[in-house]
């Protein structure tokens, strides 16, 4: 494994003391913003892990190695190059023998966290069954990354541009929990409630904790959901975010945009119909889950 993976000093010390480590997507930076609100998304967002006794550890690829501990120039880099793939779990080994630069996403970031011994992972929403994925059979690959793959990951919810209840039919299937951080409401990424409950509702960092080192304890195999929503003062108008998702997928499928590139330009769609507003709530969203991750990641390196 020595052979693909590098750590930051930083990050390899905390882990050899059993210090809290958090990991965080390269994705949001590469695909998921612009310049330059990524960048400093993603500083800020490790300044809010270090303000809660935690290490951050941002996760990409750079010329075919798998890092843990991106620098601050490496996160310059992910922020305005061109040249870097979208990476997951099928594109690893492809980039990899290519000696390519790649952007993690939740799934490719599960699995480079576990093999570097980190067990608590912030991002902004996971993927899951998108909609009419009945025909199209279009599912994330991070819903089966959850099933095996022992990560617990601090998300605000489920994008809403998915088909939330499949999404979480998929999760239950595979034995997955979801757990919803001081809400019974699963939540929907800009908004606070899906219309689809959580599996169980936890108040502290503390138990959340507990219920995650039982699990693997346990040797029950996969990863955790935990549902933070996002701050009220930051969610979007229901209603109108919901109609501008619709509009923004049935422009995806007449321009017949499929796959990775689905995501993205829902994004970039959203952030033109709200007129911003939609990348001031993920921004918010984002710096929330850090908050809540970074204090179970604490808790969590209590009970090792």
């Amino acid at each position: 494994m020595k052979n693909y993976l590098e750590l930051s000093p930083e990050v390899e010390k905390a882990i050899v003391e059993k210090r809290p480590v958090v990991a965080l997507e390269s994705t949001i930076i590469s695909h998921g913003m612009p310049y330059p609100q990524n960048l400093e998304t993603a500083l800020k967002v490790e300044e809010i892990v270090r303000s809660y006794g935690a290490v951050p550890a941002t996760i990409g690829i750079i010329k075919g190695k798998l890092k843990a501990g991106l620098t601050r120039e490496e996160l310059e880099y992910f922020a305005t190059a061109k040249d870097i793939v979208k990476a997951s779990r099928r594109d690893l080994p492809y980039i990899t023998a290519n000696k390519m630069n790649g952007a993690t996403t939740v799934a490719s970031t599960m699995i480079i966290a576990h093999m570097a011994g980190i067990k608590v992972f912030v991002t902004g929403g996971i993927g899951g069954v998108h909609r009419g994925a009945t025909d199209t059979f279009d599912i994330s690959a991070d819903l089966m990354e959850l099933a095996q793959t022992p990560v617990a990951v601090i998300c605000a919810g489920a994008k809403s541009i998915l088909d939330i209840g499949l999404t979480l039919e998929y999760l239950e299937t595979q034995g997955v929990p979801v757990l919803g951080y001081q809400t019974e409401d699963f939540p929907a990424f800009y908004t606070r409630e899906s219309g689809y409950k959580a599996d169980y509702s936890i108040e502290s960092p503390q138990l959340m904790a507990r219920v995650i080192a039982d699990k693997w304890n346990m040797k029950l195999k996969g990863g955790v959901v935990i549902g933070n929503p996002i701050p009220k003062e930051h969610e979007l108008e229901p209603t109108f975010i919901n109609k501008s998702i619709e509009e923004a997928l049935e422009k995806a499928e007449a321009g017949g945009i499929k796959g990775k590139k689905v995501t993205p330009f829902l994004l970039d769609y959203l952030k033109s119909a709200t007129k911003g507003d939609s990348l001031a709530a993920n921004i918010e969203l984002v710096y929330n889950n850090a908050r809540v991750g970074s204090q179970i990641a604490v808790e969590l390196a209590k009970l090792d």
